[in-house]
C-alpha cells in the first residue's frame, strides 16, 4: 500500500505535459515494473484457454480420448484460476500505482501554490486550481493504466500473431495489420477530442471560478439587486459549457463507438475467413476454435489500445493544466539572506510611495485607486521584489521565513478553512486562551462565537458560509490579531461591518496593538481618526499628516473622504 501523504513527492517535471506524465512513471519504478509483470502475464495468459481448447477438442473429443479430455479440461480450469489471481493482482497494484500518481499530483501542486503565495490569486483564478484537484488529478492517474494492461496488450498482440501463424500465415497476417488499422481508425478523433477538451477544461474553470464569486458575495449582490445580473450571466456560461461538453462526448462516444464495434467486425471477418479455411481442410475443427478464442481475445488488447489512447488524450490536456500551474514563479525571489531581521521596533520605507511607516504606530494609508494600495502592502511585507526597507535594511536580503512570521498581511477575503472554530481561529503555534479571548474581544466577535452551539469547539465548514459577512470578516481579523506579528498590515479590515461596530474594533485595535507597527489599508474615517499617521496615496505619492490636516489641506484626501461619507463638510467627515 503506498504512503499517502508522500514524505518526498519529489520534484515534478513540468517541462511538458509528456515529460510529467513519465515523471509520474518513474517516480514509483518497482510498483510500475510489477504492474507490467501482472498486466503482461495475465494478458498472456488469457492466450491460453483457446489453445487448451482447441488440444481438448482434437485430442478428447474428436479422438475420443476421455483420459486427455479430463487433462485438458484440468488445465483449462488451472490457467482460469490463475488468471483471475493475476487479474486481481493487476488490478491491485495498477490501483496503487493510480494513487501514488494522484497524491504525488497533489502534493505537488499544493507545495508549489504554496510557495507561490499572493502570485497564485493574480496568476490563476479559483476555478482553475479547484478544477486541477477534482477532475486533472483524476484523470492524469488515469492515463498510468497504461504501463500495465496497455504493455501487457502490446505483447499479447505479438503473442497472438505467432500462435495464428502456426495455424495460418493467412490469418496471422490479416491479424499484424489489422489490429493497427483499428487503432488508427479512432486517430483522427483523438486529435479533435484533445482540441474539444482543452477548449471545455478552459470554460470549466472559468465557470467554476464564476460560481464560486457568486456564492461568496450572494448576499452582498441580493442587497444591492445585482442577483439576477449575475445568475444570467452564470447561466450563459453554464450554456457554453453544456455545449462544448456535447462536442466532447459526441467525440467520446464515437472513440467509445470504435473501441466496441472494431474488436467485434474485426472479429467476425477472421472467424468468416477462419471457417471457409476449416472447411477446405486447411485447419482443423480444433484449430478454428482456437482462432476464435484468439480473435476474440484480441477485442481486450485492442479495447485497451483505443481506452488508453483516449485517456492519454485527455491526460495530456489535464497535465498540460498541471504544469501551468507548477511553471508558475512567485511575485518574491528567494535569494539567500544577508542581512538579519531588525530585532526590535524598527521603520518601513516604501521607495516607490516615498512613504514611512514610523516603528510602534498604527498607520492608515487611504488610496485614490485600492490597487496602489495594495501594491503598497505587498512591498512593505515583501510579498513582491522591492526596494522596500525595514530599519533601513532592504527586505530583499533578509530570511524569508522569518519575514514572513514578523510581517503578517491580512486580507479581507482571507480563506477559513473547514474544522473547529478554534482551528479555523487560530494560527500555527501555541495561543493561550487569554490571548484568544483578547484577540476575539479585539474584533468584537464574541457574539459570533456565542451564536455557535460549542463555541469554539463547533466544527465548521470551508468559509465558515454559515456566517454574514461581516461575522466572517471579524472571525479573519481576530485570527490575524492573534499572530501577535511585529508589523500587522490590515486589508480594510472591516469594510463589511456596521459602523458601530466598526468604531469598536478600530479602538480596540489601537489599544492592543500600542507600541506594535500596524498599518491599516482603509478610508474609513472612524479608523483615519484615530490614526498616529495618515498615508494618503494619491498619483502614486504618500502624502503623510494627521486626519484634520490632511482633510483641511489637502482636496484629493478631502474628496476621498467625502465620497466614502457621503458628507460635504470636511469636520463631520473628520468626527
Amino acid at each position: 500500500m503506498p504512503i499517502t501523504p508522500l514524505a518526498h513527492p519529489g520534484t515534478p517535471d513540468a517541462r511538458g505535459p509528456a515529460r510529467y506524465l513519465w515523471w509520474l512513471v518513474i517516480r514509483q519504478p518497482w510498483r510500475v515494473l510489477r504492474g507490467s509483470f501482472f498486466g503482461t502475464v495475465w494478458m498472456v495468459g488469457l492466450t491460453l484457454p483457446p489453445y487448451l481448447t482447441s488440444r481438448a477438442i482434437d485430442d478428447g473429443l474428436r479422438a475420443r480420448d476421455t483420459g486427455a479430455l479430463l487433462t485438458w479440461t484440468a488445465a483449462i480450469v488451472a490457467v482460469g484460476a490463475t488468471n483471475a489471481l493475476l487479474g486481481m493482482m493487476r488490478h491491485r497494484t495498477m490501483t496503487f500505482i493510480r494513487i501514488d500518481a494522484s497524491f504525488r499530483t497533489v502534493q505537488a501542486v499544493v507545495r508549489h501554490a504554496t510557495r507561490l503565495g499572493a502570485a497564485l490569486p493574480r496568476r490563476l483564478s479559483t476555478g482553475e486550481v479547484i478544477a486541477v484537484g477534482s477532475t486533472d488529478v483524476n484523470r492524469i492517474a488515469q492515463v498510468l493504466t497504461f504501463v500495465g494492461p496497455g504493455v501487457g496488450s502490446v505483447i499479447a498482440y505479438f503473442v497472438v500473431a505467432i500462435l495464428l501463424f502456426n495455424v495460418s500465415a493467412l490469418l496471422a497476417a490479416i491479424v499484424l495489420v489489422g489490429v493497427p488499422a483499428m487503432v488508427l481508425l479512432v486517430s483522427p478523433m483523438l486529435r479533435r477530442l484533445q482540441r474539444v477538451e482543452t477548449e471545455y477544461r478552459e470554460q470549466q474553470g472559468v465557470l467554476t471560478a464564476l460560481a464560486g464569486d457568486v456564492v461568496s458575495g450572494l448576499r452582498v449582490l441580493s442587497g444591492i439587486g445585482g442577483k439576477e445580473l449575475f445568475a444570467s450571466r452564470y447561466r450563459q456560461r453554464s450554456a457554453a459549457l453544456r455545449d462544448e461538453g456535447y462536442r466532447v462526448g459526441s467525440v467520446a462516444s464515437w472513440i467509445h463507438a470504435c473501441a466496441v464495434g472494431a474488436p467485434a467486425l474485426f472479429l467476425a471477418a477472421v472467424i468468416w475467413l477462419g471457417a471457409r479455411t476449416a472447411a477446405t481442410g486447411d485447419i482443423t475443427v480444433g484449430e478454428l476454435v482456437a482462432v476464435y478464442g484468439y480473435v476474440a481475445m484480441l477485442t481486450t488488447p485492442v479495447y485497451f489500445f483505443i481506452e488508453t489512447s483516449y485517456d492519454f488524450t485527455r491526460g495530456l490536456v489535464a497535465a498540460r493544466r498541471v504544469t501551468t500551474v507548477l511553471n508558475l514563479e512567485p511575485d518574491v525571489t528567494e535569494a539567500p539572506s544577508t542581512v538579519p531581521v531588525p530585532a526590535g521596533p524598527a521603520d518601513l520605507h516604501d521607495p516607490v510611495t516615498g512613504l514611512t511607516v514610523p516603528a510602534g504606530t498604527l498607520t492608515v494609508v487611504a488610496a485614490d485607486e485600492p490597487a496602489e494600495a495594495l501594491a503598497l502592502a505587498d512591498r512593505l511585507a515583501r510579498l513582491t521584489d522591492s526596494d522596500a526597507t525595514w530599519g533601513g535594511v532592504p527586505l530583499s536580503g533578509m530570511p524569508f521565513a522569518e519575514l514572513r512570521s514578523r510581517v503578517v498581511v491580512a486580507d479581507n477575503d482571507a480563506y477559513l478553512f473547514a474544522g473547529s472554530a478554534r482551528d479555523t481561529l487560530t494560527p500555527p503555534g501555541e495561543h493561550t486562551p487569554e490571548a484568544i479571548a483578547a484577540a476575539v474581544h479585539t474584533a468584537s466577535a464574541e457574539d459570533v462565537l456565542d451564536a455557535l452551539p460549542d463555541g469554539l469547539d463547533t466544527a465548521v465548514g470551508n468559509q465558515v458560509r454559515t456566517l454574514s459577512g461581516g461575522q466572517r470578516q471579524r472571525l479573519r481579523l481576530a485570527r490575524a490579531v492573534l499572530t501577535d506579528a511585529d508589523v500587522l498590515i490590515l486589508i480594510e479590515p472591516t469594510s463589511a461591518v456596521d459602523s458601530h461596530t466598526e468604531s469598536v474594533i478600530a479602538s480596540r485595535l489601537r489599544a492592543l496593538r500600542a507600541g506594535r507597527t500596524t498599518v491599516v489599508v482603509s478610508t474609513s474615517p472612524l479608523f483615519l481618526d484615530l490614526a498616529d499617521v495618515v498615508a494618503h496615496v494619491h498619483d502614486g505619492a504618500a502624502a503623510t499628516g494627521d486626519h484634520e490636516t490632511l482633510l483641511h489641506t489637502s482636496p484629493a484626501y478631502h474628496a476621498l473622504v467625502d465620497r466614502r461619507t457621503g458628507d460635504d463638510q470636511p469636520a463631520e467627515a473628520g468626527r
